[in-house]
This record gives C-alpha cells, sequence and structure tokens, in this order.
C-alpha cells in the first residue's frame, strides 16, 4: 500500500539505537529523506545513516540541552529546507531495579531529563518549523511502562506516562491551531529487543517471564514498531487519526495470561 512518504523531509531522535534505527530505515525505504540523530553512538548512527541512502543527513544533539535541540533543527532546516515528520524516539531506561523508597533524586531527575524533557524539546522543536509550514506529523516513543507501572523503574514509568497522556492529547489539540490537518501520536512498545534492554534480556528466563503477559510469546523486534510508526506519520494511512496511541506489545495485559 502507497504511504505517501515518498520525498518527505523525516527527523527520527535517537536513531542509534534499536527502535529509532528501524524507524529511520523503514522511512528510507519509503523514498523519505531523513535526518538520522544521536548522541552518544556515533559509529551505530554513521551505519544506519548508510543504510538511509545518499540523501540522509546525520546529526548530533544532547536532546536535554535547550542550545543542542535548536541547533539540531537549524541543521535540519538547512539540509532539507524543513521537516513534514518528526519522531521522537530518544529516551533512556535505567537498568537497575531501584524501589522508589530507595531512589535518589539524581536518577529521578536524569531520567525525566532523557525522557520527558528531551521530548518537549524536540516536539516544540519540530512545531516551531510546523508553526511556518502550515504542515507536519508528529510521532511519540512511549513504553508499556507508562501505561502498566514498572516496579523498580518509577521514574521511567513516569516519564513515558507523562509522553503519551497529558503531553500527547495536549499536542494533538493544539498543533492544529498551527496546521489544520497536523496529527500527534504515540507509539508504546513492550519488551523490544534493543540495545539499551539486550543485556537484560540475556537473563535466562526473563523472556519466559516478561512474556507471560502477552497474548503472543514473544519479545518485539525494532521493526515491528518501526512499521506502526510509519504508519501513523503518514497521512494517507492515518490521515483522521489523532492523538491516539498504538501499543505494539503481543497483547500485553496488566496480568498473567500464561502460566
Amino acid at each position: 500500500m502507497e504511504t505517501g512518504l515518498s520525498g518527505k523531509r523525516v527527523l527520527v531522535t535517537g536513531a542509534s539505537g534499536g527502535i529509532g534505527a528501524a524507524c529511520a530505515l523503514a522511512f528510507a525505504a519509503e523514498g523519505a529523506r531523513v535526518v538520522v540523530h544521536y548522541h552518544r553512538g556515533l559509529e551505530r548512527a554513521e551505519a544506519v545513516a548508510a543504510g538511509c541512502g545518499e540523501g540522509a543527513v546525520l546529526a548530533s544533539a544532547d536532546l536535554t540541552r535547550e542550545e543542542d535541540v535548536d541547533r539540531l533543527f537549524e541543521e535540519a532546516r538547512s539540509a532539507f529546507g524543513g521537516l513534514d515528520v518528526c519522531v521522537a524516539v530518544a529516551g533512556v531506561w535505567p537498568e537497575e531495579d531501584v524501589p522508589l523508597w530507595r531512589l535518589p533524586l539524581e536518577r529521578w531527575q536524569e531520567t525525566l531529563a532523557a525522557n520527558l524533557t528531551a521530548t518537549f524539546l524536540t516536539a516544540r522543536g519540530f512545531l516551531q518549523e510546523v508553526e511556518g509550514s502550515g504542515h507536519g506529523n508528529l510521532v511519540l516513543v512511549g513504553s508499556t511502562a507508562g501505561l502498566f507501572g514498572e516496579a523498580g523503574h518509577a521514574d521511567y514509568a513516569s516519564s513515558k506516562s507523562a509522553i503519551v497522556r497529558g503531553l500527547l492529547l495536549s499536542l494533538k489539540n493544539e498543533i492544529v491551531r498551527i496546521a489544520p490537518r497536523g496529527r500527534v501520536n504515540a507509539v508504546c512498545p513492550g519488551w523490544t529487543v534493543s540495545p539499551m534492554t539486550r543485556s537484560t534480556l540475556d537473563e535466562p528466563g526473563l523472556a519466559e517471564r516478561v512474556t507471560r503477559t502477552m497474548a503472543l510469546r514473544k519479545v518485539a523486534e525494532p521493526e515491528d514498531v518501526a512499521r506502526q510508526v510509519v504508519v501513523l506519520a503518514s497521512d494517507e494511512l492515518s490521515g483522521h487519526v489523532t492523538g491516539q496511541v498504538v501499543t505494539v506489545a503481543g497483547g500485553m495485559e496488566g496480568r498473567v495470561l500464561h502460566d
């Protein structure tokens, strides 16, 4: 099915990670021109940019820093003349299991900055572009932790919940003030194979335990998430869909489904 994304200008943040890389490559496969953002994973980002073709742009930024985000959008504007789609993937999942009563304030603040503040600054930068062009679609990346909670990771769950509830539902109403057909949606991946989770998923028996709450007993691949992002970004496929959360987690529920 035609997505209508050929020639579109797309920024993918966190494109050196598993889901971000899959998103960048999926948009490139649809003929889009992609800005491949990274922070620390230069080698991975270079490989992704190479896979996206000659028109891809590699851009570095610390998304918790306002000046870095401003520069990122300036580089995208300079390279492409503007943006049509933004996918806010970048974020962190602190691996250590720490209950709230032992959670250091420093980790709480760092997690919220890397996830919620970075998404805010990314969304703000993109909407400033939309204000000038009058069109654009934004896709946010949350997590099932933001829907069901995650014991030992209250900082992560709280940041992702804020993204796919308060922020998403506000932005889908705000974007139409500057772009009458502009849309904002979100995906919430469950457990997904990526550089961020690979070491944890390698623990013996973990995959079997975490899939007990899923109808489909498998850990997602990054491409599973990327396909849904492409669908939401496409006006051809999702032109009347906004403010929605697509959960990509094999039918996960907040209860055990399998013994």
